[in-house]
């Protein structure tokens, strides 16, 4: 039998390392603009690709249930890659870099709220959905790792994971999901 313990203890120490970068005073911000956004009937929109569309699809889950389950104003999120049909109609027909843009033409409105989900901060479908969000007057939200990318400096607010690696960035956005999810729900 192997011994991954000492790898184990690594991915783990690394990990709190990680947690304790974090700017509460950012978390802080984003929950405030969630809140303005629900309690004035603001759309807010999620995107992402591979596991982060997975943790814009969860947020849904967390703040439309989680969240609003006991609240007389709801929240409402919608994850734009969650519609596998429209996604792959768009990439088919126009290009990848459009699956996100092109649906928030249909739908988002001054004063929405978008919160673009990449570890990189460069995902190319994130980027023109967050310039076509801050042409129209959205607020934009980023969720990085890396060195946050082009996200982080176009972002309104930016929850940014100072991390070379995929797996940890991606394991604390869910863990900052988690978090405002389960302050918000006690509100």
């Amino acid at each position: 039998m192997k011994d991954y313990t000492k790898k184990i203890s690594s991915y783990i120490d690394q990990e709190k390392q990680v947690l304790d970068t974090i700017s509460q005073e950012d978390i802080n911000q984003v929950m405030n603009l969630l809140e303005e956004a629900r309690l004035n009937g603001r759309r807010i929109f999620t995107c992402g690709n591979g596991g982060s569309a997975s943790t814009a699809s969860h947020m849904v889950c967390d703040f439309n249930k989680g969240v609003s389950l006991n609240q007389e104003t709801k929240y409402n999120f919608e994850c734009l890659s969650d519609n596998v049909a429209v996604m792959m109609a768009i990439a088919n027909d126009i290009s990848y870099d459009d699956i996100f843009v092109i649906p928030l033409q249909n739908k988002l409105q001054k004063g929405d709220v978008l919160i673009g989900i990449s570890g990189s901060g460069n995902s190319e479908n994130v980027v023109r959905a967050f310039a076509y969000a801050k042409e129209k007057g959205a607020k934009t939200i980023a969720m990085t790792g890396y060195s946050g990318g082009k996200l982080k400096e176009m972002a309104d607010y930016s929850l940014h994971v100072n991390v070379d690696n995929m797996q940890i960035a991606e394991d604390v956005h869910l863990i900052l999901n988690h978090l405002m999810m389960y302050i918000l729900a006690g509100e």
